[in-house]
């Protein structure tokens, strides 16, 4: 559901993904609150400055465990849309706050897809496939263990709580990583998205009645060579197609984040 001006809450509005998202609300007139850990920090500069930002953004402090901590950040919403990182026990919190909200919309990752040894590689995955908690629990990799769990958790609560529930399923933040000081990361295939494409994605199921249940987002993927087998990991974003997404072509996102760091001064 959604309406010039309505109220939409952003949980973790300081991240990458939701700030993007705040930055498009803004763009289609949509009032914002975003939460963050602290509201005077300087890291939450950039919120300030987005266009509109001073009309239709208020930052709240938040502890996403706490109800009493989100629940004036989600007064008078229609929706919520939880960027930030998920914690199983914080699912009940976000869900139910504020009897407005007709619509939730909770930022999962393809981690929560793929993590199934059992899986064909020469099948492709959709939203019906989901990683294998006990594998991540005895392989101890526990960021796709908690991101299964919380992304489950979410779906299930949603069947009794009367509110319109989706998750998306995106491709990691590998990128940003090394941008914010990782050595390396591992060399292998990659599942890529422009995080403009995330945002767009996000608000289509906001804005669109028929969206429910899982959607993989994810437009590209990268092989480490040409003869690399691309039965490796194969998802698909049809689910989303279906509903009216479209994703920018790869060489636009390369182009537009290298000019972006230029600017930025990250490549002098």
């Amino acid at each position: 559901m959604a309406g010039e001006k309505a109220s939409v809450c952003v949980t973790g509005g300081g991240g990458f993904v939701a700030s993007w998202l705040i930055n498009l609300h803004l763009s289609k007139n949509y009032f914002v609150h975003a939460t963050v850990r602290r509201p005077g920090d300087a890291k939450y500069a950039h919120l300030s400055a987005f266009e509109k930002a001073s009309e239709n953004l208020r930052l709240f402090k938040a502890d996403l465990l706490y109800y009493d901590s989100i629940r004036s950040a989600v007064e008078g919403c229609v929706g919520v849309f939880h960027v930030a990182s998920p914690v199983p026990s914080s699912a009940d919190t976000v869900l139910n706050p504020e009897p407005r909200i007709t619509d939730d919309l909770f930022v999962s990752s393809i981690s929560a897809v793929f993590m199934d040894p059992s899986w064909p590689k020469d099948q492709v995955m959709d939203e019906t496939c989901w990683s294998d908690t006990e594998y991540c629990r005895t392989s101890k990799i526990w960021y796709r263990l908690s991101n299964t769990e919380a992304e489950s958790e979410v779906l299930e609560l949603g069947k009794g709580s009367g509110l319109d529930v989706s998750t998306v399923n995106a491709s990691s933040l590998f990128l940003i990583r090394l941008l914010k000081g990782d050595e390396s990361v591992e060399n292998k295939l990659r599942c890529i998205v422009d995080v403009r494409d995330v945002a767009e994605a996000l608000i289509l199921a906001f804005e669109k009645t028929e969206a429910e249940g899982r959607y993989i987002c994810s437009a590209h993927m990268i092989k480490t060579d040409l003869t690399e087998v691309q039965e490796e990991l194969r998802l698909s974003s049809e689910k989303w197609q279906r509903l009216g997404w479209n994703y920018r072509p790869l060489m636009d996102t390369v182009i537009d984040r290298v000019e972006g760091y230029r600017l930025a001064g990250l490549l002098d």
